[in-house]
């Protein structure tokens, strides 16, 4: 992996990499901070496969920290700033990291699991008097000028380069084994239908700990690009603005931000025009979503995407077939191959039938760290002797066309009156129906059914439309076990840090909505 800093340090030394605010750093500079923090790592005793954990935000720290942790052969583990003291405490144990980098404020939050960890060292980017124990070493002391010269760490491109660990919103969260291979095989797929260039500006506002950040600072370093990195809090305002002071020329996004951006946008009027790609994934776009980017960038390709953690990326939707096919997630990414099997395993071959999708190549990652029974339950044999394939647990159709359409996790179908149901389709009906801007459906216990529907619904600004009002549309043009018994308008949808829709949040409001009984029911 680190083969690609080298190649861009060789070709644009002196190019902007890394732009945060108002602070440029060459491809050069992170080149040389990386190998002074990774000299020191050597010098206190990191070995290839030996695990660091990064808890960062979008900083220049954790781009020079990414490098040096690669270029030890260790492997990486970058978590979100907003992780919970029990789940961090989980990745510390589970992984066995024995270096952890993170700022002051986390550190003095997290004192105490750090001091149950098997932690060796611990690097702070603005320490203080308050961490005076050998434990603690200064972020700014490991750039210092070395004697000594990087060793070579021996590693093959079979290693494992990161451990990305899921969220764990049913459960323990599950350590995503990635080697150098299944990185660099994601880079150069994602690379050669994106077709990021050197005088590409890439605008970074999601988390460097969530993989569709981190592959936005990965394809920028590969192909000599500038990543403008935004903090992941950043509000939609200076967002426009850095696209328009920067002359940005690609946007990732998720639905959330796409609104966000839209709604600011009425407000103000900025030069977007410097925009020639926007990309999605994490959640899909919906239709209302795709005008919303049209109308703010003119001259941009949109590229809607769908992947998995476990598998980096599945499918793209070619630009010129987003009117054409707006709700499929597209055909698979290059050097990859893809299928969809009923309950028994068997390949569908008809079309528009619904089954469990398939990923084959060389992007399927290694397995579950420290997990093999939840890995067998992924990675199951494939097409030759050894070869493992990975069966998502997605629901998924492919058209007479080859075009994938998702229609929900398996492990997120809400089984009512006996039959599952996928609150995807649900939501996607609201979504049509005048005067609503979003909305999502959670499954609630019901004594009668098992689970029923409960829809969170947000209104465009200005409607009008009542609950009961968007209920009766639902039983006209949804069959009656896809009608939300409950249903709420609430005015925002609460977001995970990746920016998607927190169902999780959402079904604990409406178990307490049904607990006081302020909610409106398909019933009455």
């Amino acid at each position: 992996m680190q083969n690609f800093l080298e190649e861009s340090v060789r070709r644009f030394p002196n190019k902007a990499a890394v732009v945060t605010g108002k602070d440029i750093y060459t491809f050069s500079d992170v080149e040389h901070q990386s190998d002074s923090l990774a000299i020191y790592l050597q010098s206190v005793g990191v070995n290839r496969g030996d695990r660091i954990v990064l808890q960062l935000g979008n900083t220049i720290e954790a781009v020079i920290s990414f490098w040096a942790v690669l270029k030890v052969g260790a492997i990486v583990i970058p978590v979100g700033t907003e992780l919970k003291s029990n789940k961090l405490e989980y990745i510390l144990d589970n992984s066995g990291a024995i270096v952890f980098i993170s700022a002051k404020d986390t550190i003095l939050l997290h004192k105490n699991i750090i001091a149950k960890s098997k932690l060796t060292k611990v690097i702070v980017t603005d320490i203080d008097d308050q961490l005076k124990e050998d434990l603690f070493v200064d972020y700014s002391d490991t750039l210092k000028s070395h004697h000594s010269t990087l060793k070579s760490s021996g590693l093959i491109s079979i290693d494992l380069a990161a451990i990305i660990y899921t969220s764990g919103s049913t459960g323990e969260p599950k350590g995503v084994m990635l080697s150098h291979e299944n990185m660099i095989a994601a880079t150069n797929s994602l690379n050669s239908y994106l077709n990021y260039q050197k005088h590409d500006k890439v605008l970074c506002a999601l988390p460097l700990s969530f993989d569709y950040g981190l592959y936005q600072m990965i394809m920028c370093i590969s192909k000599g690009a500038t990543l403008l990195l935004e903090k992941e809090s950043s509000w939609p305002i200076f967002l426009l603005k850095t696209i328009e002071k920067e002359k940005a020329t690609i946007l990732p996004a998720v639905p959330t931000m796409v609104m966000l951006l839209h709604e600011q946008s009425k407000k103000y009027n900025f030069d977007l025009s410097s925009i020639r790609a926007v990309t999605n994934t994490g959640a899909a776009l919906l239709p209302s979503n795709i005008q919303m980017i049209k109308k703010l960038f003119v001259k941009a390709d949109i590229f809607s995407m769908y992947g998995l953690t476990e598998c980096k990326r599945c499918t793209y939707l070619p630009p010129k077939e987003i009117d054409a096919k707006p709700n499929s997630v597209g055909i698979a990414i290059p050097n990859t191959e893809l299928w969809v099997v009923d309950e028994k395993g068997n390949r569908i071959l008809t079309p528009n039938t619904v089954g469990q999708l398939v990923i084959r190549g060389a992007t399927v990652m290694q397995g579950y760290w420290k997990k093999p029974e939840k890995t067998s339950e992924k990675l199951k044999p494939g097409i030759y002797p050894g070869e493992r394939i990975l069966y998502t647990g997605d629901y998924c159709c492919i058209d007479e066309n080859g075009y994938l359409y998702f229609k929900g996790r398996m492990d997120h179908m809400i089984n009512s009156r006996g039959i599952k149901v996928s609150p995807k389709e649900v939501e996607d009906y609201l979504n049509t129906i005048s005067g609503v801007h979003s909305a999502v459906v959670t499954g609630v216990p019901h004594e009668d059914y098992g689970e029923a529907l409960f829809a969170f619904v947000v209104l465009e600004e200005g409607s009008l439309v009542s609950e009961n009002d968007i209920l009766i549309q639902s039983k006209e043009g949804l069959e009656i076990y896809k009608v939300p018994e409950y249903l709420k308008i609430i005015k925002s949808i609460p977001k995970t840090p990746n920016g998607k829709f927190n169902v999780i949040e959402l079904k604990n409001r409406a178990l307490q909505l049904l607990k006081e009984e302020h909610i409106n029911s398909s019933v009455i």
